[in-house]
């Protein structure tokens, strides 16, 4: 039986950029499920937000821009914010009858007949005209690899499955990564271990100062000119550095936030350096980032040589069929806004270019 089913656009995820795309799509008269369709592989509404670990709570949570159209108003800043943001995504699902399909599995993109796309997932197969990718990172968390790994007798994990800081009671950590999630780690973890430890590659970055526009500009300008060459796309993070606010301070002060160099490599008990040095440990934190979940696209040979994909706005310039929104320099929730509304204004144009040819 043949259940392919046609549309004019697909849109793959339903986080902060997709649920932008969509609404952008609804907006300029799009129908949802006639149209347009949403697929999600996650159970619920929230993306990668209903992950995030109890003690993240929505106080915690900086610059989390509104989804467009629909604020967020009245939160308590002590719950989690995986549970707030998630209700704000359900309500605002529901408010705009965006009809997202989940759980649904996007296995692959391949190149269908008369130039369209084929989408193939766990719920059958899309054909569809344009492609909005808004798989963020979440789903694939990048864990490096160290000699000796295997061997390693306490626990390894990832932040993305970190389950909060009463389970390392008592124990002796090691964090890995200079981000924001390291150093939120580290200091919440502190107050449970019975000791911790924090290494990186390099010496980490504290910003100082105001976070202005002007400097938001420029980070997230450097990001974009990675796109642009088809390499693998920064976080917007790790080009403007932590800020040094007072939680931070106060953790150089008590000497939590005491980085140490990179590890060699990892032994049964701990980890070890080229000089000597060893340290036991029960646990190796990994906090050490994610990489764009596009494996899907693999079909349509969209990577350049440096390892990403070029894309210049959202559209990905080997394809203008496809756009990744939510990739690289709109991967914060106020540029997946942005990113979502210009991807649906060059779809229409396209589409309006297609039409005009076809009469």
């Amino acid at each position: 039986m043949n259940n392919t089913r046609e549309v004019e656009v697909v849109v793959i995820g339903a986080g902060q950029a997709g649920l932008s795309s969509a609404y952008h799509l609804r907006r300029t008269g799009f129908e949802p499920e006639r149209d347009f369709v949403v697929l999600d592989h996650s159970p619920g509404p929230g993306g990668a937000w209903q992950f995030r670990w109890p003690s993240l709570t929505y106080g915690k949570v900086h610059g989390m821009h509104a989804l467009p159209g629909m604020e967020l108003t009245g939160a308590d800043p002590a719950r989690p914010s995986s549970e707030v943001i998630t209700e704000y995504f359900a309500a605002y699902e529901h408010t705009f009858d965006l009809r997202v399909r989940r759980p649904v599995d996007v296995r692959a993109v391949r190149e269908g007949k008369g130039g369209r796309l084929l989408v193939e997932t766990s719920d059958g197969t899309w054909s569809t005209r344009a492609l909005i990718n808004a798989t963020g990172t979440w789903d694939r968390p990048f864990w490096p690899r160290y000699p000796g790994q295997e061997t390693f007798r306490g626990r390894q994990l990832h932040t993305a499955q970190y389950p909060g800081p009463e389970a390392f009671a008592g124990q002796r950590v090691v964090v890995v990564g200079g981000g924001a999630s390291g150093t939120q780690h580290l200091l919440e973890i502190a107050e449970y271990a019975a000791a911790t430890t924090w290494v990186t590659r390099r010496p980490p970055v504290f910003r100082e100062g105001p976070f202005t526009e002007e400097y938001g500009r420029a980070a997230v300008a450097l990001v974009e000119e990675r796109v642009r060459q088809g390499l693998p796309p920064k976080s917007v993070v790790s080009v403007t550095g932590l800020p040094l606010n007072d939680a931070i301070r106060q953790g150089i002060e008590d000497g939590v936030l005491d980085r140490q160099p990179m590890f060699d490599r990892i032994t049964v008990n701990g980890v070890a350096w080229k000089d000597g040095r060893q340290l036991e440990a029960d646990v190796i934190l990994w906090a050490t980032g994610f990489r764009a979940a596009i494996d899907h696209l693999a079909p349509l040979r969209l990577r350049e040589p440096g390892g990403g994909i070029r894309v210049e706005d959202t559209r990905a310039v080997a394809d203008p069929r496809i756009h990744l929104v939510g990739y690289g320099p709109s991967a914060s929730t106020i540029g997946a806004n942005r990113a979502g509304r210009a991807a649906v204004r060059d779809i229409r144009r396209l589409l309006a270019e297609e039409r005009a040819i076809a009469a």
